[in-house]
């Protein structure tokens, strides 16, 4: 009987109390906070040798909104003569739409980063609070964003207005067509002649390749848009720090990153038409000639980060 109640014993013991795991890959885990050029995010991390860990997280941009202005313009000439032009041509289509057509449009900028992380820590030294890291980022291709206001979308509605109404005009005359075919109303040569010194509307944004200004329009929403574009896989090479934080037992940890995200190069700025303004548009004026010039010069995107690890077991 003895025996028996011993064997009894001896089973239970063996199948509820486990051996502590105290060596062997993934056999500790982190969760962390993260904050710096890549936005805010939460990522985990366990140690798969003695000498590499594995990340895994995702970090946004939190959304925040810049202003940038640019100014409406008609047919070519100075600045002075665009000027005149647009404000005899503004005072007709008032009458027309019941609205004043401002002569500048603001439009909204918005950053659009966010990134999952995979990336595998690797520590070469004996001492082990620096490491060096691998890895990539994988987001959406838009990275930002800009778009009209809501306030300047009348005056957009007049922009596109005009320019429906000069193409109408253009047309009929060079076919020979009457322009409102239940009259019998054909275009005159002098509204012709009136319409060809005018030209058309739009925002210029720039000369092209051949010299000729590139003028943005509104598209059939009387809106104007542009979006900045990198490659959606991005790799990551960089080093970084870390050390446990003080009088925490060893459960939380701070270490700081510095690295780059290859994003393939110049990023394209397209607009609503298509047009690159990174590389098919030279001499982009105002701020956003300023966002332009600044988005040219990073072929890759700097990453430097804070993180503060807890671990969990």
């Amino acid at each position: 009987m003895g025996s028996i109640m011993m064997c009894a014993q001896t089973k239970s013991s063996f199948e509820f109390q486990f051996p502590e795991k105290k060596n062997g890959p993934f056999n500790k885990l982190d969760v962390a906070l993260t904050l710096g050029s890549t936005g805010v995010g939460i990522d985990l991390a366990s140690p798969v040798t003695d000498f590499m860990q594995v990340r895994a997280g995702f970090s946004y941009m939190p959304k925040f909104e810049y202003k940038m202005n640019f100014p409406i313009e008609v047919g070519e000439g100075t600045r002075e003569e665009q000027q005149s032009k647009f404000e005899r041509l503004s005072g007709m289509l008032e009458q027309f739409t019941g609205h004043a057509v401002d002569d500048n449009v603001d439009m909204i900028g918005e950053p659009t980063f966010h990134n999952f992380k995979l990336l595998v820590d690797f520590f070469p030294l004996e001492d082990k609070r620096w490491h060096l890291t691998a890895g990539f980022y994988v987001g959406s291709s838009s990275i930002g964003k800009a778009y009209n206001t809501t306030e300047d979308m009348p005056s957009l509605f007049a922009v596109t207005m005009y320019n429906s109404m000069y193409d109408k005009i253009k047309e009929c005359y060079e076919q020979d067509l009457p322009l409102v075919e239940s009259m019998g109303l054909y275009v005159s040569d002098d509204l012709m002649n009136s319409l060809n010194y005018y030209g058309r509307m739009g925002i210029t944004m720039g000369q092209k390749e051949d010299g000729s200004n590139y003028r943005m329009e509104p598209d059939k929403n009387s809106m104007v848009s542009a979006k900045m574009k990198v490659n959606r896989f991005r790799p990551y090479l960089g080093f970084g720090y870390g050390n446990s934080m003080m009088k925490t037992n060893g459960k939380y940890y701070i270490s700081f990153d510095c690295g780059v995200m290859l994003w393939g190069g110049t990023p394209s700025i397209l607009t609503h038409d298509g047009t690159d303004l990174a590389k098919d548009v030279k001499n982009v004026p105002g701020k956003v000639g300023d966002y332009v010039d600044l988005a040219k010069k990073f072929k890759v995107f700097p990453v430097v980060e804070v993180r503060i690890a807890r671990r969990l077991f």
